[in-house]
């Protein structure tokens, strides 16, 4: 258990890094003077060279080892900090972000498989997920430390200015990261080398004594000729191959692991995860408000993930996800209605914040508008729509009033949804339903899918918000998490208490 929460600690740098950009658009977007999909590419781009290295991770991983290309892992995640933190322009700030996208899918793909392959198969499901819970406790602890460098900065404490907290607020937010990136670095020299991997390199005698110390001496030797059996048999055909993945013997394993990894990301999770103070300022709530609500969101998430962890092996992976994916589908329809059930208002007190003149809002004052499209038209119709455009955020979190205690509980069912099903379960999957021989090949094509709709997901948030509005948008969240229930019920099949070889010879036909 000690070495598999060490390697998951790969999950934690990947929460962090992905989620911690949250708390720094708000800074970012008006010192570099971004648009919607700049900002998006701010988000997205460390999401886009994670894919791509989520493509080569698996065959290297393959060659070389899981335990070496994990290390790699670790120094990118180290580059990535540090090099957000002294970015100059967007520019910089973006290869950066780039070059820890490397290492996000790097661990993504390789922290799982490296686990599922030295666990027990009675606890492999349990093992596997605390990847995912790490990968929460990131998120959580980049909210967290995002809402306490806020808080600093308001201080006047000697040591927050000596340190610059206060002029330098996103950089804190985004350095921090080098801490735990070090330390994974250290943590891996403790790890061994996976048992399948040697086994696959021939590297018998050492294999057998790390399957000792997690199965014990007779299992342990059971496990070897079962591996060995399955190697063999794996050496007699072709070698795995992309281009296998695509032959009939593969079609339903392929299937779901497809349509599995494209439903975790297109129901919007990453949306909620990484611009979630931007979601509640919408709601109409300050700064500070909207920040403590995000660490509500990571608390859930790590809450609803600790579940997950504990139920996956006594439940099993299908009931989980039937039950999480159904929450999803019920919490994006409450959303949507939320924000579709919104009015607009502007009293006095909002009109002096922006550019059109005091007289012209004024016109306005106290009416109420029940759909943003026709606030819209009313305030086009006392300035020109190219203001409107430009000061829309802020005109819409000033007028806006809705139930937020509904947003909010909608937005927490969600996370606490996703976090007990598809989100670790998704990973337990990946690592059992592909067979030996072609699994770093499978879970790279997978997680490369999966990391691509993430990617067009954060990319064009901003933009959807902006354009379609928040109602539209959560609804297009529903309805594909509706599509997902519907495949699941009908497709997925349970894999609790299978051995990765039982799997291959029920699911892959001959």
């Amino acid at each position: 258990m000690t070495i598999a929460l060490i390697v998951a600690l790969g999950g934690l740098l990947m929460g962090f890094d992905a989620s911690v950009i949250s708390g720094v658009l708000k800074f970012i977007e008006p010192e570099f003077g971004l648009t919607k999909l700049e900002l998006g590419w701010s988000v997205a781009s460390l999401t886009l060279t994670s894919t791509l290295a989520m493509m080569i991770a698996g065959p290297i991983s393959d060659r070389y080892g899981r335990r070496a290309v994990l290390r790699w892992a670790a120094i990118l995640y180290a580059l990535s900090a540090i090099g957000s933190a002294l970015a100059t322009s967007f520019l910089t700030l973006v290869i950066a972000r780039m070059i820890g996208g490397f290492g996000v899918g790097a661990s993504l793909i390789l922290a799982p498989m490296y686990i599922a392959e030295i666990s027990p198969k009675e606890l492999r499901g349990r093992l596997v997920s605390f990847n995912q819970l790490n990968i929460v406790i990131g998120i959580s602890l980049a909210f967290f430390t995002n809402y306490a460098i806020l808080q600093f900065a308001k201080t006047d404490a000697s040591w927050v200015q000596s340190l610059g907290i206060d002029k330098y607020q996103w950089r804190w937010m985004l350095g921090l990261e080098t801490l735990p990136a070090i330390l994974y670095f250290l943590g891996l020299f403790f790890v061994p080398r996976s048992p399948r991997w040697l086994l696959m390199k021939e590297e018998v005698e050492e294999a057998r004594e790390i399957l000792a110390r997690f199965n014990g001496p007779d299992k342990a030797r059971n496990e070897v000729e079962r591996i060995n059996q399955s190697i063999n048999e794996d050496s007699e055909k072709p070698k795995g191959s992309i281009g296998e993945l695509f032959k009939p013997a593969l079609k339903l394993v392929v299937t779901i692991g497809v349509v599995v990894a494209v439903l975790q990301q297109i129901t919007g999770i990453n949306s909620v995860f990484f611009y979630a103070p931007m979601i509640f300022e919408q709601s109409g709530l300050g700064t500070d408000a909207a920040f403590m609500q995000a660490i509500l969101v990571g608390l859930v998430n790590l809450g609803f993930t600790i579940l997950a962890i504990l139920f996956i092996d006594r439940f099993g992976r299908k009931p989980l996800l039937t039950y999480g994916v159904a929450g999803i589908v019920l919490s994006m329809f409450v959303l949507a209605y939320g924000f579709n059930s919104a009015t607009y208002r502007l009293d006095a007190d909002d009109m002096t914040a922006f550019e059109t003149s005091i007289t012209e809002l004024a016109t306005l004052e106290g009416q109420s508008f029940d759909s943003e499209a026709s606030f819209q038209e009313a305030v086009e119709g006392i300035s020109s729509p190219e203001i409107y455009i430009k000061q829309k955020e802020d005109l819409i979190k000033s007028s806006i009033q809705l139930n937020t205690f509904l947003i909010l509980a909608a937005i927490l069912a969600f996370v606490a949804s996703f976090a007990i099903s598809i989100g670790p379960v998704m990973w337990v999957l990946f690592s059992e339903l592909f067979p030996n021989r072609i699994r770093g090949i499978a879970i790279s094509f997978v997680g490369l899918i999966n990391s691509a709709v993430s990617f067009i997901v954060q990319w064009v948030f901003p933009w959807e918000l902006e354009v379609l509005g928040s109602a539209t948008t959560f609804l297009i969240y529903g309805l594909f998490a509706l599509a997902g229930l519907i495949f699941i019920i009908r497709v997925i099949p349970e894999t609790k208490g299978v051995s990765l070889e039982e799997l291959e010879k029920k699911l892959v036909k001959s």
